[in-house]
């Protein structure tokens, strides 16, 4: 999508990783960005290089009134969203059985619910300008399962099927929508991780594997961020952008072998899937 004024971007999460390197990005290119996060202070120093062409707001997805105040501001002073970036977003890890009620719901409040929220709160704008482009960071853990990440990757799963699904009602809007699955970036996310207080011993070797690997990692992940942003930017960029952006050569991989997997279980099983109607039932696609 081109314009002939500079586009203006709303990006969640701004404070670090992804969203500060994308902030930074799009400022760099002469574009404007609404940079929201819990804690804008750690913006200051775009600010104060940027000044005319930032605004940074205090938000938490998970408060409605946020939200809508955010999106009014950003209305009321630019006049409009080009694109939305859903960013703001955090792992709980540990096996299923060990992470808490509290844990799983806060986990879906921040990366389903705050998201949802905030692209509720936006889609109006969109629709009237007939254009747009959201991109819902998810992860490698939106489109795997992995041990010791079942209620993150939860999340992330719940992220891409409305994604994928709202893809389908905006596009004849003339709004695209891309799902951005990143592997391992060196950003502060696995220093931030939310794990069980008290662990279950049998699943050490998996769960408890998957916790070390990611303290292990800590620091030495080879995604670089800013790199990240840049193939952001140029999907944003595209006349027809993907509905998925996998980030990584490990997360590139990883979905290979999940689709080669997917397809072996679908060919072994394919009589047992097919003989399944009434006798005689036409059967189509779903959907069509």
């Amino acid at each position: 999508m081109t314009t002939q004024q500079p586009r203006v971007w709303f990006i969640t999460g701004c404070s670090t990783g992804f969203g500060r390197a994308l902030t930074q990005a799009v400022l760099e290119r002469g574009e404007i960005v609404i940079a929201t996060a819990r804690q804008p202070d750690k913006l200051n120093d775009l600010i104060e290089q940027y000044r005319d062409r930032i605004l940074s707001l205090s938000l938490d997805v998970t408060q409605s009134a946020d939200i809508q105040m955010a999106v009014n501001q950003t209305i009321a002073t630019f006049g409009r969203i080009d694109v939305l970036v859903n960013n703001a977003g955090y792992g709980v890890f540990g096996a299923v059985e060990e992470v808490s009620d509290t844990d799983v719901r806060r986990q879906f409040e921040t990366n389903v619910y705050g998201a949802l929220g905030v692209t509720r709160a936006v889609l109006p704008h969109l629709r009237r300008q007939r254009s747009g482009h959201i991109l819902n960071i998810s992860s490698s853990g939106g489109f795997i399962g992995f041990a010791g990440a079942g209620i993150y990757c939860a999340s992330k799963f719940a992220l891409e099927g409305w994604s994928e699904a709202l893809a389908k009602e905006v596009a004849p809007l003339g709004i695209h929508v891309t799902i951005v699955e990143p592997g391992a970036f060196r950003t502060a996310f696995n220093g931030k991780l939310v794990s069980p207080t008290q662990a279950i011993d049998d699943y050490a070797a998996t769960s408890g594997q998957m916790l070390q690997w990611l303290q292990q990692m800590n620091g030495q992940q080879p995604g670089d961020p800013h790199k990240a942003a840049l193939a952001m930017i140029q999907v944003v960029n595209h006349s027809h952008p993907p509905l998925r952006l996998v980030l990584g050569a490990d997360t590139l991989d990883a979905v290979h072998g999940k689709m080669e997997a997917f397809e072996a279980d679908l060919a072994a099983w394919r009589d047992i899937s097919i003989n399944t109607a009434f006798e005689g039932a036409a059967v189509s696609a779903i959907g069509g």
